[in-house]
């Protein structure tokens, strides 16, 4: 019996899920029975293959490059990303690779990209957190009306206090299915709040993502509260946002301890030149890159100046309007607190696309060895478009349609991202494109509300 097997028997679980998470950001998946529990784990579910190609606003399955009624793969689940699920006593889940009939990962599987990029990394660890960000409602949304929890300020200890019995519990949820929570807090707007995991391996990262994710919103409606990713889930509000925090690091020689090789003390930013590289690789490709962490039309009511959604293509010392911040680090772990924070990102974003299209676009930065140029240490709302211009300091794309059609221009990007996801996925946001344009903004501001 596998230890899977083992803690379904012991904690009376009926039903396990088998879960991945679409080109859309959505959780999706079957579930099986215990009973149908250790056979499936070898043989996976069956999945039409055109269910990676349903749309948001309908869920519609398109006509798109290489996806039609006919084919099947399979949802393989990893035993390692196995959880009991704190709001649904008598479930559990899995996180799984879609593969094709013969067991080979399939190529429009997200999560096993994230676990190429990751094999491209050689020798070097890649080292990651995701910082989401989620608006809290006292009961789910219809369209035209969002019912904010509180009217807590940021960091306002009311926030706190009106949403304590939920966040308590959602933290020690998390707790005990593996997940370390670091900190906590009330964001910018009514109703919004921040719980951030530590850091760790990149794929474990992501997958603490999707569970942090499918926790606050499962705890939240158990409470009778909806619980809402969306980069902005109504006009007037700030926004929500999902920083990806990375840095590389080498294993130590005859026992010694990792080494972070992003680390350098003695340097301005405490960056060493391969940190630079990798920034200067993000830099490079950083429109095509936000079509995959800015995802959906909704991200661009998010990704403007004055919202700290790092809207320009720069990097510099703990500068929020960057799209890269380089930052401070923790007194007491120094050199392993030093990183990277790319903050053009949301939920919006499939995590394991996000991530592994950072790390290919920092990585071919290291191997070109580009230079960044010098950091941005002033607020770039403060300077004229022609000083940005005299800087090279570009706004990044402002619509989802001119992100796409950035990342169709990359060459590098698309050759790692693969036929299948170089192809489907432009043609699935061109759908949404247009649809969202059609439903009108009343409905993109729902639709987001209630899907992410």
């Amino acid at each position: 019996m596998t230890d899977v097997e083992s803690s379904v028997a012991r904690n009376g679980v009926e039903l396990i899920r088998f879960l991945w998470v679409d080109y859309n950001s959505i959780t999706r998946g079957k579930a099986v029975s215990r009973q149908a529990l250790s056979s499936r784990m070898r043989s996976g579910v069956g999945l039409a293959r055109s269910r990676q190609a349903a749309t948001l606003l309908t869920d519609r399955m398109q006509h798109v490059p290489e996806i039609d009624a006919v084919g099947e793969v399979r949802l393989s689940p990893d035993p390692h990303s196995y959880v009991r699920l704190p709001h649904a006593p008598g479930s559990a889940a899995m996180l799984c690779d879609l593969v094709t009939l013969d067991g080979k990962p399939w190529e429009a599987c997200p999560r096993s990209f994230l676990k190429d990029a990751l094999a491209a990394a050689g020798d070097l660890r890649v080292i990651a957190a995701f910082e989401p960000e989620f608006t809290l409602c006292s009961q789910r949304p219809v369209q035209g009306s969002l019912h904010l929890f509180d009217d807590a300020l940021s960091c306002d200890n009311d926030g706190f206090e009106a949403a304590d019995d939920y966040l308590t519990d959602l933290v020690r949820g998390m707790r005990e299915q593996g997940l370390a929570v670091e900190t906590c807090h009330p964001e910018y707007s009514p109703g919004q709040h921040e719980v951030t995991l530590r850091h760790g391996p990149a794929l474990r990262s992501a997958d603490n993502y999707v569970w942090q994710r499918v926790f606050t919103r499962g705890l939240a409606r158990r409470r009778g509260l909806w619980a809402t990713f969306a980069p902005l889930p109504r006009a007037g509000l700030m926004g929500n946002g999902n920083h990806l925090h990375l840095s590389l690091w080498r294993e130590g020689h005859d026992g010694e301890e990792p080494v972070n090789v992003f680390a350098s003390p003695g340097d301005d930013l405490g960056l060493t030149d391969l940190a630079r590289h990798f920034i200067a690789g993000l830099l490079a490709h950083l429109p095509a890159l936000i079509a995959l962490t800015c995802a959906s039309v909704n991200s661009y009511q998010r990704l403007l100046p004055g919202k700290w959604a790092g809207a320009y293509g720069t990097y510099g010392p703990d500068n929020r309007e960057a799209a890269i911040r380089v930052p401070s680090t923790l007194a007491d772990d120094v050199t392993g607190s030093t990183r990277i924070e790319f903050k053009a990102c949301d939920s919006s974003a499939n995590p394991y696309l996000a991530l592994g299209a950072l790390v290919h676009a920092g990585l071919d930065g290291v191997r070109r060895r580009l230079d960044p140029g010098e950091p941005l240490t002033e607020d770039p709302r403060s300077l004229s478009d022609s000083e940005l211009r005299r800087r090279g300091v570009q706004r990044l794309p402002r619509s989802l349609g001119e992100a796409v059609d950035a990342l169709e221009r990359d060459e590098y990007l698309t050759s790692v991202l693969g036929p299948y996801h170089s192809s489907l996925y432009p043609a699935l946001k061109r759908i949404e494109v247009h649809d969202m344009a059609a439903a009108g903004v009343d409905a993109e501001f729902f639709t987001h509300a209630i899907r992410l």
